[in-house]
């Protein structure tokens, strides 16, 4: 394989969870359900996928419209705080407080604490936010929680300004129970443009059929992306998100590889010789024998992969972490779906596999470049005693006590 190339060497820099998936975003059914004050913006704002954004000249009734949770000025004892549900119970491996555009007015502190609820609270908001207040009976149901009482993930802490080198605040967690609810605390007020949970959803795989017919890699039954060549324009955890892609940007897509031929040749199959390819890296969420495969190229029609291929391997928890020490170089993989021509803007599906044994991880290798919108492994899941699994047991399971 050609060098990496910088853009991808910038990824290393960056926290190592932020490879994971967002189990908040909007677009997996996060939602806030709860928030003391939005008087000059709704605290839904937090959980938009899109990035925040600035424009200088609107406004509303209320003040500077802002495009993120931004309180008032308090001026009662106390501070503000919000509870978000997440779209995706499971276990959380870091933050990101985004400040972007509070630049005088963002909030000085930040705390979160988690819950796991047995049944979601009825708690709920509903239309435009801006300029209300909790009232009198919000204030009383969510009192029923105990929120305060919820285990810290991360202390009191700065945030920085919303200035471009400094917006993105990121807490590392180490806390190993699965949560369904987060209380985030602004000290005391201010304004936070955007709140990213990224972390592996857990599903309770006891209430599944081993014949059932499963996507195991989907984000929502724990699937997660580990390793990657290359996200320049949009990261491989895509992939495995909600129904079908939005957007390109709701796909992956890598960069044009820059030692593509000057003058492309067809080999077998119609498929492009090339010396390149990018690859993509996903633990399933539960190890299982995949029947069907979804490769889909939505919204991908000028700029799709010519071909791509699957591999897999079993791996236990010490060969993978091996696997991210050498950049995914030092495994055996085997051939579960051998080079396929890809289409433009269509949903390709495959059921003739190369593979019938258990797998724990796949590799989907693309050539040369190119962007895929959703990948799908349909299988059934099965137990290998030697593989551990993102199964909760009781023991790790956070029981904050419910009282609605």
């Amino acid at each position: 394989m050609a060098e990496r190339r910088p853009a991808a060497v910038k990824v290393s820099a960056e926290p190592d969870f932020l490879q994971f998936n967002d189990l908040a975003c909007e677009t997996v059914g996060g939602r806030v359900i709860f928030a003391t004050d939005e008087w000059f913006a709704p605290a839904a704002n937090l959980l938009k996928r899109e990035a925040p954004q600035f424009i200088a000249t609107a406004f509303t009734d209320f003040g500077k419209w802002m495009d993120g949770w931004e309180t008032r000025r308090k001026r009662t004892p106390g501070h503000d705080w919000c509870i978000v549900q997440l779209g995706v119970p499971g276990r959380i491996h870091g933050f990101d407080v985004d400040t972007s555009f509070f630049t005088g007015n963002h909030s000085p502190f930040v705390s979160i604490q988690a819950g796991c609820l047995d049944h979601a609270p009825t708690l709920n908001l509903e239309g435009d936010r801006t300029g209300m207040a909790a009232s009198e009976t919000q204030l009383s149901a969510v009192a029923k929680l105990a929120s305060e009482a919820w285990p810290e993930l991360v202390g009191v802490s700065e945030l920085k300004p919303g200035y471009c080198d400094c917006c993105h605040n990121y807490f590392k967690v180490d806390f190993r129970h699965r949560v369904t609810h987060l209380r985030l605390n602004m000290y005391p007020d201010g304004g936070i443009s955007r709140l990213r949970v990224y972390g592996i959803g857990q599903r309770d795989w006891s209430s599944v059929s081993t014949n059932q017919e499963v996507d195991l890699v989907a984000l929502t039954n724990g699937g997660v992306c580990l390793g990657y060549s290359d996200a320049h324009f949009g990261h491989p955890r895509n992939m495995i998100g909600f129904g079908r892609a939005a957007n390109m940007a709701d796909g992956w897509e890598t960069a044009r590889r820059l030692d593509r031929p000057k003058h492309l040749k067809v080999g077998q199959q119609g498929i492009l010789e090339v010396p390149g390819w990018e690859w993509a890296v996903f633990r399933l969420g539960h190890p299982g024998a995949i029947s069907s495969i979804e490769v889909d190229t939505n919204h991908f029609k000028g700029n799709f992969p010519d071909s791509c291929r699957i591999e897999a391997c079993v791996l236990t928890p010490e060969d993978e972490a091996q696997g991210i020490a050498t950049s995914w170089t030092s495994l055996k993989w085997q051939i579960l779906l051998p080079p396929q021509k890809l289409r433009p803007h269509h949903r390709h599906l495959y059921s003739e596999l190369e593979l019938t044994q258990p797998i724990t991880h796949i590799r989907l290798v693309i050539a040369p470049d190119g962007g895929v919108s959703r990948l799908r492994l349909w299988g059934r899941p099965v137990l290998i005693t030697a593989v551990s699994t993102n199964r909760p047991t009781e023991d790790s399971k956070l029981k904050c006590k419910q009282r609605l």
